[in-house]
């Protein structure tokens, strides 16, 4: 056996035993609860002994439909155990999005979360041919004419009772394990068309593994990790089996609502997330500095200035530090960093990873001058994650890092970024015209994404081509740029900038409506609701001024000439989000067409 996952669990139950693998917040009594290597290992077999019970043969796809849980964890392991593919299906998607998953895999049996996905999945019992057993991990009343789901603790107990036909069976699938064996389907997010279901054999986590090892010198089993972007997103998934193949705890965060609370109850040294939760990290603590009196402002900033000095211009390059510099250093760390790290939940921290959209370099270089360890990465679903990241030292902030071990990057036609290695998809299943159209004729796999590689090897995004666009004046303007630009301004929550083929650029702006309460509140600003308020003269002509300085540096064609403030966020269930939460422009361009019409009438 030659696939690193198959086996995993129980290679690291021999190594750690009763050593805890998972923790999870039981949400009857509130304290966080382990879960050991050899606990995880035995509920993977016993889980992949009833999936043999239930029908599940090689080559199957196994659906799990659910916010993240340490059953997710081990529904996956047990369906490699059978040479079955698992396919996580967003928490978030709607009816539609689930019975098109199921169907275009070909789901026979299904993993649900919360009673809500048991009732979506029971719908999609009698629409879905191919479904037949649901398997419902919070299931809090069964629907009196069910004969087809099993609770989570009943599918368990069938694995246990198992004969022993089915646990021979099991270890000769084992055995027979290939590289080529599909481990699981990823199903991108789909901002410009239907959901593609992105094949990635168990050769690719067999490669990205040990390349990750390899480039994340600093990682070892004495970390901990949370887990909280959704293990349907190969970041997460990626990640998380990287933590448990170097044998880290991983404290498994059930509620995304609560994550801050979960950080700092756990204080991991490593987590995985998106930009978007720095920008926030960032937001609030410009926010808190701008309340402090001008002694604390004085010494915040000096404080900012010697960590920077000390992390980027030296740590950073692996120069040695100067002795007074390093003491300029821990005084300011113990006074104004560390207490900086612990409101987050973070002082005890190694590395964090961010990638999924860009991280403005303001807000990169002052996490570092903080003493957070910001690795930005860039890797899609089809390259199982990681294309590149920081290495710990030489970064280049305004890049994504340089390549990691093993995997090859150049740039194509209209500047597109070009991978291939070992960490590649086999194609998109089911589509063989999008699979023919995602390589080059000699074997390269188009991202989408446009960018450049600098002097010194680190490769830079400069946007996504599909978001690409030109103005009626012929000019291309790079939407993702201007975006995250403005996303680090305290009072802006999401962005979605207009202009194809349009005069000039617009935007279609969501102001931080909290932030927003509390400058009216503090101007003394009278509203009557959220629609009244962003209408107000007051409220607009303080975003112009705040988006104006944020400009700078771009040229006069890219920015934002008129702009509309809307009552409401975006969200996936209105249609202006994917899972992954990135904006889909075509979406917002119908949904929010008279606002878009009306900032071109003037």
């Amino acid at each position: 056996m030659s696939n690193i996952l198959t086996g995993l669990i129980h290679r690291q139950a021999l190594k750690y035993g009763d050593r805890a693998a998972l923790s999870f917040k039981d949400a009857a009594t509130h304290p966080w609860v382990d879960i050991s290597w050899r606990s995880f290992a035995e509920m993977v077999d016993k889980a992949a002994m009833a999936l043999e019970r239930l029908g599940a043969v090689p080559a199957d796809n196994i659906g799990v439909f659910s916010a993240n849980r340490p059953g997710v964890l081990v529904a996956d392991f047990a369906a490699y155990a059978n040479r079955a593919a698992s396919v996580s299906i967003y928490s978030t998607s709607s009816q539609e999005q689930v019975e098109y998953i199921i169907n275009d895999a070909g789901i026979k049996i299904l993993f649900t979360g919360t009673q809500e996905h048991y009732e979506i999945a029971r719908k999609a019992l009698g629409r879905c041919p191919s479904l037949k057993r649901i398997i419902a991990f919070d299931m809090s009343e069964r629907q009196p004419d069910d004969n087809d789901t099993l609770t989570f603790s009943e599918f368990l107990k069938l694995g246990e009772e198992a004969p022993e036909e089915s646990r021979r069976e099991v270890q000769r699938r084992i055995d027979e394990a290939i590289p080529e064996d599909i481990a699981t389907l990823i199903y991108t997010s789909g901002t410009t068309g239907e959901p593609k279901g992105a094949m990635l054999p168990h050769s690719c986590f067999s490669a990205t593994l040990p390349m990750h090892v390899e480039r994340l010198t600093s990682i070892s089993d004495a970390d901990t990790s949370i887990c909280f972007l959704p293990l349907s997103h190969i970041f997460e998934k990626g990640w998380t089996y990287v933590c448990l193949y170097v044998g880290m705890k991983v404290y498994v965060n059930l509620d995304p609502r609560d994550i801050q609370n979960s950080i700092r109850e756990t204080t991991p040294t490593c987590m995985c997330s998106v930009p978007r939760f720095w920008e926030k990290v960032y937001a609030a603590v410009q926010a808190k500095i701008h309340r402090m009196n001008a002694f604390q402002k004085v010494m915040v900033r000096r404080a900012l200035a010697v960590g920077r000095r000390r992390n980027l211009d030296y740590k950073r390059i692996g120069r040695k530090v100067p002795a007074l510099l390093e003491m300029e250093y821990r005084f300011f760390d113990a006074r104004v960093f560390t207490p900086l790290r612990k409101v987050i939940g973070i002082n005890n921290g190694n590395i964090f990873p961010t990638a999924g959209a860009p991280l403005s370099d303001t807000i990169c270089e002052f996490l570092h001058s903080c003493g957070i360890n910001i690795m930005v990465g860039y890797g899609l679903s089809e390259t199982t994650a990681t294309v590149t990241c920081y290495p710990a030292v030489g970064y280049e902030v305004g890049t994504v890092g340089t390549v990691i071990p093993r995997v090859q990057v150049k740039i194509g036609e209209n500047n597109e970024i070009l991978v291939n290695g070992p960490t590649i998809m086999t194609g998109y299943y089911n589509k063989p015209e999008a699979t023919a159209e995602a390589f080059t004729p000699d074997g390269w796999f188009r991202t989408g994404d446009a960018g450049r590689i600098d002097n010194t090897g680190a490769l830079i995004l400069t946007d996504r081509i599909k978001d690409l666009f030109k103005t009626s004046n012929g000019k291309y303007i790079a939407p993702q740029a201007i975006e995250s630009r403005l996303g680090e301004d305290k009072y802006i929550e999401q962005v979605a900038v207009i202009g194809d083929r349009r005069k000039y650029v617009t935007a279609i702006i969501v102001p931080a409506l909290d932030a927003l309460r509390e400058y009216a509140e503090k101007k003394k600003i009278s509203y009557k609701s959220m629609a009244d308020l962003v209408a107000n003269s007051e409220i607009n002509r303080m975003i112009q001024e705040r988006i104006e300085k944020l400009e700078k540096g771009f040229a006069n064609y890219e920015k934002i000439k008129r702009f509309t403030l809307l009552p409401k966020e975006f969200t996936m269930e209105g249609g202006e989000l994917t899972n992954t939460l990135k904006i889909k422009r075509p979406v917002i361009n119908t949904k929010y067409a008279d606002l878009i019409e009306a900032m071109y009438a003037q």
